[in-house]
């Protein structure tokens, strides 16, 4: 989708500083927060690219003025709603009203939390061969999707090269939508500063780009 949240290559947000010595979580709410977000996807509620679906989706003056985990929180209760987890007037109480609505995974236990903590795998068996090779060169696709894509609006309609094939993966534009994990190749491609910025751009700058084949074409 084309959100806020895809910044890349956009001017008048400042600059990024880093904050020295940065903790995981700044407040305790925040790692309540990631815990509910992971208890909730483990029981499955929703899937990863769902979860990210949902963050995008913020109205624009939310998503700018919210901290990481407040997009996380908003997020997640947006998605509980939405789902039938939960009611708005739950929400607007604190707590449960009714009996909670079955989960796909059911609850889990202490001794499997080590386990739902450790990033799940996506690969799969491919279903067709790769259309491309590392060093042809490709379009990513000017595309507008109005749900969830990983391909970034600055690279939309310009030319770079393969440069690695990383396998097949679950294809995060279907997923999101629970409509299948429609394993696709994932490539790294690489693109010239001149090619995305312009004549002006530093000659010496190169982005790569982890496109999904479906994301390109040959140019």
């Amino acid at each position: 989708m084309n959100g806020v949240h895809d910044m890349g290559g956009m001017d008048g947000y400042g600059k990024v500083e880093p904050e020295p010595n940065e903790p995981m979580f700044h407040t305790e709410w925040e790692s309540r927060v990631l815990a509910m977000v992971r208890a909730m996807g483990a029981a499955g509620a929703f899937n990863i690219d769902t979860s990210r679906f949902y963050r995008e989706a913020l109205p624009p003056d939310v998503y700018i003025t919210s901290s990481y985990y407040r997009k996380w929180f908003l997020g997640l209760e947006d998605m509980l709603l939405a789902r039938g987890y939960i009611t708005a007037e739950e929400v607007a109480a604190g707590h449960a009203a009714a009996a909670p609505k079955p989960l796909k995974h059911g609850k889990f236990t202490v001794d499997q939390v080590e386990r739902i903590m450790v990033r799940g795998k996506f690969g799969r068996p491919p279903t067709a061969p790769a259309k491309f090779k590392p060093g042809d060169r490709v379009r990513a696709r000017n595309i507008n999707p109005t749900t969830h894509t990983r391909l970034p609006r600055y690279v939309r309609g310009h030319v770079g090269m393969v440069e690695l094939n990383l396998g097949c993966s679950v294809y995060p534009d279907t997923a999101s939508m629970e409509a299948g994990e429609n394993p696709q190749w994932l490539y790294t491609v690489v693109f010239d500063g001149a090619e995305l910025w312009g004549p002006d751009a530093d000659p010496t700058v190169k982005v790569s780009v982890d496109a999904f084949e479906p994301y390109l074409e040959l140019a």
